[in-house]
């Protein structure tokens, strides 16, 4: 297998881990305006995701570097082409993060009410805009001869991107209810599972509609079993969690976020970014990627370093794996407490 292939594999499972991980934390974060009824409840459903989601960025962070790094022509049309919709969800991830941090610094209500509306919008606006840039760059969009983007901004909003936003808003909002489900106990338990029963149900029209305009459009012999996988996957999520078998649902949220990307990344390939103007000008694994001797060096370090990253984040996982309910959350907040 060539190393150009190889590293548009790994660049793929980097950005599914991400989706799988972020995902429900981006779900998370819109629920404590959709979920939580009062203070208490929205410190139990942050503090659910409060020792893991700044883990699950680094995917984002390491699944950009090497895409910069191994193929650099695909890095600078996307990021170039891309810039406003990267440049929102960049600044929404800051303040988001600086939210989960200062959120707590005063105790005084304006204060916590604006540091958690930034938790919400820095949680929902990435997670309409990823789904908007990954369905323009898997259908196409305008690049030219020189492999630059020759678009406007909306040229990036047609239907199917926007309804690609709407699916991995509410497919990680849907991931992100099981996760509350499954770590947290008492009413948030109950609700977030309810919750989660009608969110799968939105979800599963929207993904299925969305997975089978992609296939029809841009889809191949691979691709046509991620999307089977895909619809399974929520269906057993969806009737896991009405059967109260939380982990397993939450298990089946995680393999339908997997396969929906792996769907759009076996759609991409062998391209990297298709040019809706000509074939020709398509940006693919071999015309945008570094030289050989960079890619050799870069699979030297993945393999050195990913199972370290790997088995890290695995342990904090185990650590923080207990569940979390109101009755965990002290009445008085002690100076700069989550």
């Amino acid at each position: 297998m060539e190393l150009t292939t190889v590293w548009f594999i790994l660049i793929a499972v980097l950005w599914t881990g991400y989706f799988f991980l972020e995902g429900f934390d981006f779900g998370v974060g819109v629920l404590t305006k959709v979920l939580a009824r009062d203070e208490t409840e929205r410190r139990v459903l942050i503090n659910t995701i409060g020792p893991v989601w700044d883990g699950n960025e680094v995917w984002l962070i390491t699944a950009a570097g090497a895409t910069f790094a191994a193929f650099p022509d695909w890095y600078a049309t996307l990021f170039s082409g891309f810039y406003l919709p990267l440049l929102v969800i960049l600044v929404a991830l800051i303040l988001r993060g600086v939210a989960f941090e200062y959120r707590a610094k005063r105790n005084d209500a304006r204060w916590k009410r604006n540091w958690e509306n930034a938790i919400f919008w820095g949680s929902l606006l990435p997670a309409f805009l990823w789904g908007v840039v990954f369905a323009d760059m898997v259908r196409g969009v305008p690049i030219g001869a020189d492999k630059e983007y020759a678009g406007n901004l909306a040229d990036l909003l047609g239907p199917h991107a926007l309804l690609g936003g709407a699916v991995t808003l509410v497919l990680f909002t849907f991931h992100g209810a099981v996760f509350v489900g499954l770590k947290t106990v008492g009413d948030v338990r109950h609700r977030a599972n309810a919750l989660a029963f009608r969110l799968g149900l939105a979800t599963v029209v929207l993904t299925t509609a969305f997975l089978v305009w992609t296939q029809a459009e841009s889809g191949n012999g691979k691709s046509v079993w991620a999307v089977a996988v895909a619809v399974a996957a929520l269906l057993a999520a969806l009737a896991l969690n009405r059967a109260g078998r939380e982990g397993w649902a939450f298990v089946m949220s995680g393999v339908t976020v997997i396969a929906a990307v792996t769907m759009l990344f076996l759609a991409l390939f062998p391209n990297v970014m298709p040019s809706s103007i000509a074939d020709a000008y398509n940006l693919t694994t071999d015309n945008a990627a570094s030289t050989p001797y960079t890619l050799k060096i870069m699979t030297w370090v993945a393999v050195i370093m990913t199972p370290i990253v790997l088995c890290y984040q695995g342990w904090t996982y185990w650590v923080f794996r207990k569940r979390i309910g109101t009755q965990h959350i002290p009445e008085t907040v002690p100076h700069g407490a989550g």
